[in-house]
């Protein structure tokens, strides 16, 4: 038996919905899909919910009208749920909810994405500053508790060289800077966490997550890894499989992201 995790910016459900979101997750045999940028009011999330047969779930919506908002849906009740992770200036900013499940707590990120030399990225590094505290104190309340922990989700940075076509030529933009790619570093260097999908694909450049509708950019590839599934150790060492979902078209896209999928080995 497998336990398969899906993470993907939805790029605003009720648009994506009208596009093949819900075909999609009809489709999939995943068990748990944390969704990055909802950008729903209470009412037409639920109305969106309500067409998803089976599902169970915590929605964190933004404070700001139609911004942001994470989702983690379970086909499992959950035994608990969260929304925030104890800041005072980012909990109503829709970015972060976790959910409990046995012995596995499963968290959808959105992290802010910045804009070089604005209040963006003044917010944005806050944000990482705070953030990473709460990855350290998760993994050890996760560990005294015996539980394993997954953080799903867009993190608007890339980590690698490999993780975006023309690095070179964003080398001093938001989501490419120095800074950005060393705490991602921190995340797994300080506290183990791991990014299966480039535990799995470690010599490859990409697999890209994110393409602009800009040009053709989608056509040739020229995308970005920004979204990722960031895991404690032990269920890494379970994790057989993960990869992106990559659309056969540029037609066929429901975002300007796609799934990230994870596929982990039962606990024996």
């Amino acid at each position: 038996m497998h336990s398969i995790i899906t993470t993907v910016n939805v790029n605003g459900i009720r648009a994506a919905a009208k596009k093949g979101f819900l075909e999609w997750i009809d489709g999939t045999e995943s068990e748990v899909v944390c969704l990055q940028e909802v950008r729903a009011e209470a009412g037409q999330f639920d109305d969106v919910l309500a067409r998803l047969d089976g599902w169970h779930g915590v929605w964190a919506p933004a404070a700001a009208k139609g911004r942001a908002g994470v989702a983690v849906l379970s086909r499992r009740a959950p035994e608990a749920t969260r929304i925030g992770f104890g800041s005072a200036e980012f909990d109503s900013s829709g970015r972060y909810a976790e959910l409990d499940l046995p012995g596995l707590t499963v968290a959808s990120l959105y992290l802010p994405s910045g804009e070089v030399g604005t209040a963006r990225q003044d917010e944005k590094e806050r944000f990482m500053a705070e953030f990473l505290l709460h990855l350290g104190e998760l993994r050890a309340r996760a560990a005294a508790e015996g539980r394993e922990v997954v953080v799903c989700g867009d993190w608007n940075i890339a980590h690698r060289e490999a993780d975006l076509r023309n690095w070179k030529a964003n080398r001093k933009k938001a989501g490419f800077l120095p800074e950005e790619r060393a705490w991602f570093s921190r995340v797994l260097d300080d506290h183990g966490y791991v990014d299966v999908l480039r535990h799995h694909h470690p010599d490859q450049d990409g697999p890209y997550s994110w393409w602009s509708y800009r040009g053709r950019a989608f056509d040739n590839d020229a995308g970005w890894r920004i979204d990722a599934i960031c895991t404690s150790p032990g269920i890494a060492t379970r994790c057989v499989n993960a990869y992106v979902e990559r659309p056969v078209s540029a037609a066929a896209r429901w975002s300007d992201h796609a799934p990230v999928t994870a596929v982990f080995e039962a606990n024996a």
